[in-house]
Protein backbone atom coordinates (compact mmCIF):
# COMPACT_ATOMS: atom_id res chain seq x y z
CA UNK A 1 0.00 0.00 0.00
CA UNK A 2 1.07 3.61 0.01
CA UNK A 3 2.22 5.42 2.61
CA UNK A 4 1.69 9.03 1.53
CA UNK A 5 -0.50 10.57 -1.63
CA UNK A 6 -0.52 13.55 -3.58
CA UNK A 7 -4.02 14.80 -4.02
CA UNK A 8 -4.17 17.38 -6.81
CA UNK A 9 -7.94 18.17 -5.84
CA UNK A 10 -9.64 20.86 -4.20
CA UNK A 11 -13.15 21.17 -2.75
CA UNK A 12 -15.39 18.47 -1.79
CA UNK A 13 -13.22 15.70 -3.43
CA UNK A 14 -10.11 16.30 -2.32
CA UNK A 15 -11.85 16.66 1.52
CA UNK A 16 -13.12 13.17 0.53
CA UNK A 17 -10.17 11.41 -0.62
CA UNK A 18 -8.52 12.73 2.71
CA UNK A 19 -10.74 11.44 4.67
CA UNK A 20 -10.41 8.00 2.92
CA UNK A 21 -7.12 8.27 3.24
CA UNK A 22 -6.82 9.15 7.26
CA UNK A 23 -9.21 5.65 7.92
CA UNK A 24 -6.25 3.65 5.97
CA UNK A 25 -3.53 5.23 7.55
CA UNK A 26 -2.21 6.69 4.26
CA UNK A 27 -0.40 10.61 4.88
CA UNK A 28 -1.82 13.09 2.05
CA UNK A 29 -0.03 16.08 0.83
CA UNK A 30 -2.12 18.68 -0.84
CA UNK A 31 -1.32 22.15 -2.74
CA UNK A 32 -3.01 25.05 -3.26
CA UNK A 33 -3.30 28.32 -4.50
CA UNK A 34 -3.34 31.45 -2.48
CA UNK A 35 -7.06 31.52 -3.08
CA UNK A 36 -7.56 28.65 -1.16
CA UNK A 37 -5.19 28.87 1.70
CA UNK A 38 -8.39 28.56 3.82
CA UNK A 39 -10.00 25.86 2.61
CA UNK A 40 -10.94 22.67 4.24
CA UNK A 41 -9.41 20.62 2.20
CA UNK A 42 -5.99 22.43 2.87
CA UNK A 43 -6.73 22.32 6.61
CA UNK A 44 -7.53 18.48 7.07
CA UNK A 45 -4.05 17.81 4.79
CA UNK A 46 -0.88 16.35 6.72
CA UNK A 47 1.05 18.66 4.13
CA UNK A 48 -0.05 21.20 2.27
CA UNK A 49 1.77 23.74 -0.62
CA UNK A 50 0.97 26.70 -1.81
CA UNK A 51 2.11 26.98 -5.64
CA UNK A 52 1.23 29.86 -7.97
CA UNK A 53 -2.08 29.77 -9.76
CA UNK A 54 -1.74 29.63 -13.79
CA UNK A 55 -2.32 33.15 -14.36
CA UNK A 56 0.90 33.70 -12.76
CA UNK A 57 2.43 31.76 -15.09
CA UNK A 58 5.04 33.52 -17.03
Amino acid sequence: MFNKILIANRGEVAVRIIRAAKELGIKTVTVYTKYDIVSLHVILSDEAYRIDDYLNAS
